[in-house]
């Protein structure tokens, strides 16, 4: 009979995980701290795709740079692309809302990359002499890099799967603006009538502010392919070696097929959300 439970370390002490969970300590006690709204991060599969991705794209960088053994890299890659392509997502089960600007999520992806990847090397889950969440998976990383990162590249698939339904919005109104080009109506100002037009023309309108909105929206999506990759904890690099953000750059630009660009301040990038607060501002205007 197998065991229910694995014995997992971390610096507060040892504590009991499910022998078949793919998250770790971390992630156990993520749960326990941030039981804030009940909504995993695992009901937005756009991100958990995101971290995978950055995940391998970090892999590959680090063995392109020689710091990570080809056998690891390839475990941590096969583990990313199968989380990219639907699997594991259950796993995912730290609060949307958590203190520590983000770290569970970081944790809890780290953790159910490295035990998936140690499966696939013929080992079990929580065995990380041979394979550890931050010493290999996490490696050149911190989570004020790996999560805003995410979250753009999650921003950049949901924005265009926005685009792509109000574009069907737009060509509705446009095929009534002809379909009621010849119906009369009146026009109205100050809630009262003022002077006829056809209902196609109240209807072509409608159209044209769907294309506007269309095209503010996609422009807020150009800056949101800047990503701090490779900025680590505040901007400056640290423990990132030399060559790391810009070959994790392309890597992840080939993982996602984004224009993906490598922030000229990292600094600065770190700390600035004024492309959020940019997008935020146009779905406003869209909702309106």
């Amino acid at each position: 009979m197998s065991a229910v439970t694995r014995i997992e370390h971390d610096l507060l002490g040892d504590r009991d995980v499910p022998a078949d969970a793919y998250w770790g300590v971390h992630t156990l006690r993520a749960t326990e701290n941030f039981p804030i709204t009940g909504t995993p991060i695992s009901a937005y599969p756009h991100l958990i795709e995101a971290l995978a991705a950055v995940k391998e794209a970090a892999a590959l960088a680090n063995e392109e740079l020689g710091l990570l053994e080809p056998a690891k890299a390839a475990a941590i890659v096969a583990a990313c692309r199968e989380i990219r392509t639907g699997k594991l997502h259950e796993q995912f089960v730290v609060d949307v809302v958590q203190g520590g600007a983000g770290t569970s999520t970081n944790m809890n992806a780290n953790e159910v990359v490295a035990n998936r990847a140690l499966e696939l090397l013929g080992h079990a889950k929580g065995e990380y002499g041979f394979l550890h969440p931050n010493e290999d998976v996490n490696l050149g990383q911190s989570t004020n890099d790996v999560y805003p990162t995410a979250v753009k590249i999650a921003t950049v698939f949901a924005v265009f799967g926005l685009l792509r339904a109000m574009a069907v919005l737009q060509d509705a109104f446009a095929a009534k603006a002809v379909q009621f080009r010849t119906v009369l109506k009146m026009g109205r100002t100050q809630l009262q009538d003022a002077v006829p037009m056809t209902l196609g023309q109240e209807f072509s309108s409608f159209a044209v502010m769907i294309e506007e909105d269309r095209s503010r929206l996609a422009e807020a999506a150009e800056l949101i392919h800047e990503i701090n990759l490779g900025a680590t904890a505040i901007g400056t690099g640290l423990n990132a070696p030399a060559g790391y953000a810009e070959s994790a750059r392309r890597h992840l630009a080939a993982i996602t097929g984004l224009p993906l660009v490598t922030a000229a301040n990292l600094v600065e990038a770190t700390q600035d959300c004024g492309a959020f607060v940019q997008m935020s501002g146009v779905l406003k205007r869209i909702a309106v």
